[in-house]
């Protein structure tokens, strides 16, 4: 049995054990990350662990301490109600709203993990405090940050069109934004109509109001309100004007925080979700060893060799929204981009089209919970049954994942090939 169906199998297997059964699966992942490492892929202890996801962690950990000592203080509550104050009360508008922001901040040079970890936390409290579907609000965070993703002056964008100039061929750089946005918007009114009304996997006693929930947001904020309020503008500025890690600086923002207030902040790190950095931290783990031992790139390249040009397209859009649900977007891009060149060089594909309906393929599945931007949303939550929330999460981007390739395909690569 090759080592390439040995490691697939694993992750499927564990996959199902931890939907269907009471266990977290990245203590699943972890444990097929060392049982496949050693005994098929040969590795050693020291080259497993390079692929655990030390960023991420700090990010996430970080970012959910922050805004947990934020609401414990009352500030998230002011913020959310300013907010329904800037629709006017409209608060069906407040998805839409996330929307725009998140797709400004990205188009303008935000790296899109960034934006989602600043307006995630801000969109779940709203989706808590007004009875909003929470997995409407999160993925329509997510599907904002990737319609301003490739921009020009977007990260991702950028990347995109650099590795397009070291070849032969060239795409417009309006066509990739325009059809990352268009896509990406057509998603989001497609899950702000069909979900919207859809009830929420509330959890046991959440409605029940705590001393916490019902902090005044009359009069003026206190002075730890306005320090608050301070911290949350200086890691937006460090983070999006100076590219500081925004987990470190969450991290030291709300320390400074528990410091000044350290009675009603002796529970926040309870706020942060151990059981999302657990599963997330165990599935990347595992699909970085995979990375490292080639497997991910040989399923890419065989992708790349069979069939119709027009059907290999559709194949590689596939086999990149598969991936990219378990790994690193950018890492996908990079790695496929170079695979897809020599099949536009001797094919009529359109490049601009191909390029961008990978670009798409690989993004628009970030809503995965083993994904940056989906287990920000699934570790900011507020409210919800977590395994059932986590079910809802899944089952979206499944459909995502089975969906979406085939519209940006049909969209951006069969018109025109």
């Amino acid at each position: 049995m090759s080592v390439e169906v040995i490691s697939i199998g694993a992750l499927l297997v564990m996959f199902v054990v931890g939907t269907v059964l009471p266990i977290n699966l990245g203590i699943l992942a972890f444990v097929a990350t060392f049982a496949v490492g050693t005994a098929s892929l040969g590795l050693t202890e020291d080259e497993i662990f390079e692929g655990f996801p030390v960023k991420l962690f700090v990010t996430i950990v970080g970012v959910t301490y922050l805004f947990s000592v934020a609401r414990r203080n009352g500030t998230i509550d002011r913020l959310v109600a300013a907010g329904v104050r800037l629709v006017r009360g409209k608060v069906a508008l407040i998805p839409w709203v996330l929307f725009l922001v998140a797709a400004l901040l990205t188009a303008f040079g935000t790296f899109t993990p960034a934006a989602v970890a600043i307006l995630a936390p801000i969109g779940m409290n709203f989706a808590y405090r007004y009875k909003l579907n929470p997995l409407v609000v999160g993925m329509m965070v997510i599907s904002g940050g990737h319609a301003g993703a490739f921009s020009p002056l977007a990260v991702s964008g950028a990347l995109v069109l650099g590795l397009v100039d070291k070849t032969e061929l060239h795409i417009s750089a309006v066509t990739l934004f325009g059809a990352s946005f268009l896509i990406n918007l057509v998603l989001s009114a497609l899950t702000y109509v069909l979900l919207a009304k859809r009830p929420v996997p509330l959890a046991v006693g959440s409605e029940e109001a705590t001393e916490d929930e019902d902090l005044a947001v009359s009069g003026r904020p206190d002075w730890r309100q306005w320090l608050t309020l301070a911290c949350l503008a200086a890691l937006v500025i460090g983070a999006l004007g100076f590219h500081l890690e925004i987990g470190f600086l969450a991290l030291a923002a709300g320390a400074l925080l528990a410091l000044v207030d350290m009675k009603r902040q002796e529970k926040a790190v309870d706020g942060v979700s151990w059981s999302t950095l657990l599963l997330v931290a165990g599935m990347m783990t595992y699909i970085a060893m995979l990375e490292r031992a080639g497997i991910i790139e040989n399923i890419s390249e065989h992708a790349a060799g069979l069939g119709a040009p027009v059907a290999v397209a559709l194949l590689l859009c596939f086999t990149v929204a598969i991936t990219s649900a378990f790994a690193s977007s950018t890492a996908i891009l990079t790695a496929i981009i170079p695979i897809a060149v020599p099949l536009l060089l001797s094919s009529h594909l359109s490049a601009a089209g191909l390029i961008a309906a990978l670009a798409v393929s690989t993004t628009i599945v970030d809503t995965s919970p083993f994904s940056t931007n989906g287990a920000l949303v699934l570790s900011n939550a507020r409210g919800v049954d977590p395994r059932r929330f986590y079910r809802q999460v899944i089952g979206y981007t499944g459909g995502v994942v089975a969906l979406g390739p085939v519209v940006a395909w049909g969209a951006l690569v069969l018109p025109w090939s």
